[in-house]
């Protein structure tokens, strides 16, 4: 039985993933070869890219693919725009991935790996840390913010009756003004097609909707948003919900469908309709249609905004990892 690790390209690791499902286990979406292909396409950085491929004889154990900027490495991303950050390894085949990725590493006389926006329950931890140590490694570690998430129940009832009384009371006078006030309509966008044609709206309400935002979104990164879109959209994980309001657009939010969790990346709202809570309203009536359609779980993403303390979500403290690795 042999171990080997090559360095591929990115179309490679889609056709192993292809024939190995198991590694799929576990990852997130900013792990998926078309996120971090649009990402380096759309920022361009001058580090080198070097996609690890691990295999045990034939089969596919896991995939590395690293940033490389002297002698430190880190993953393909930045913490801007990708929420979590891990490497997919197929469980079970945990400790020979690091050992043999650490063997590559030391070859190539890399000496440091800088590994940012990791969950508590990342291979990071739970295996790459201890295999690091085991080999005279130092590791050392330092908070990178917080996201929130929450399990979703079988029904809309009981979420609303999860909520303590304030909030549950809050919500739904909110929605009963709404509809008193307006003919309301929530699309859920998932065709490329259909969705192209509420992007502009998308970008002008995401600017119009906070200072910061309109600062964040740069012509670079607006860039980023188009291509990123279009690419998850065609990857079929990308869902637009368009809250519409006397059939003019009021709100819209970017999530990801995957994995049995719907992930809200981000969104905007038209400031004429601030009154009405436009904004919050069509990330609540999100929440909803995640509980209809069987999701097991909602994460706010990155961010300790106080709506979603008040929407159920739990912390998930982050954190940031370095790994000097002994020559």
């Amino acid at each position: 039985m042999g171990i080997t690790a090559t360095v591929e390209s990115f179309d490679t690791i889609d056709s192993y993933l292809d024939h190995f499902e198991g590694i799929r286990e576990g990852r997130h979406v900013f792990m998926l070869p078309r996120w971090m292909q649009t990402w380096r396409q759309a920022f361009k950085p001058d580090d080198e890219l070097c996609v690890c491929l691990i295999k045990m004889d034939k089969d596919l154990i896991g995939v590395a693919p690293l940033s490389i900027n002297g002698m430190t490495a880190s993953f393909v991303g930045c913490a801007d725009v990708c929420d979590y950050m891990d490497f997919t390894v197929a469980p079970g085949y945990e400790k020979e991935f690091y050992n043999v990725l650490l063997d590559n590493l030391q070859k190539r006389c890399i000496t440091e790996l800088d590994l940012r926006c990791l969950r508590p329950e990342s291979t990071v931890f739970s295996h790459l840390v201890e295999t690091a140590q085991e080999r005279d490694g130092v590791c050392s570690f330092e908070p990178d913010g917080v996201s929130l998430e929450m399990d979703l129940p079988g029904d809309w009832n009981e979420y609303l009756n999860s909520l303590n009384g304030k909030q549950r009371h809050e919500i739904r006078r909110k929605l009963r003004r709404l509809h008193e006030k307006t003919d309301v309509s929530l699309l859920v966008l998932e065709n490329p097609e259909e969705i192209a044609e509420y992007l502009d709206a998308f970008l002008k309400m995401f600017r119009e909707s906070r200072s910061d935002k309109a600062a964040f979104m740069d012509p670079r990164m607006e860039s980023f948003f188009r291509s990123m879109i279009r690419a998850m959209s065609e990857e079929g994980v990308l869902r637009l919900f368009v809250l519409r309001l006397f059939d003019l657009i009021a709100a819209a939010a970017v999530c990801f469908d995957y994995q049995k969790t719907m992930y809200l990346y981000n969104s905007g709202y038209d400031p004429r309709y601030a009154s009405l809570s436009a904004g919050l309203l069509c990330k609540i009536l999100s929440i909803k249609h995640s509980i209809e359609i069987g999701r097991k779980k909602y994460d706010f993403l990155k961010g300790a905004e106080p709506y979603k303390y008040r929407l159920g979500g739990r912390e998930v403290r982050l954190s940031r990892c370095r790994i000097t690795i002994k020559p």
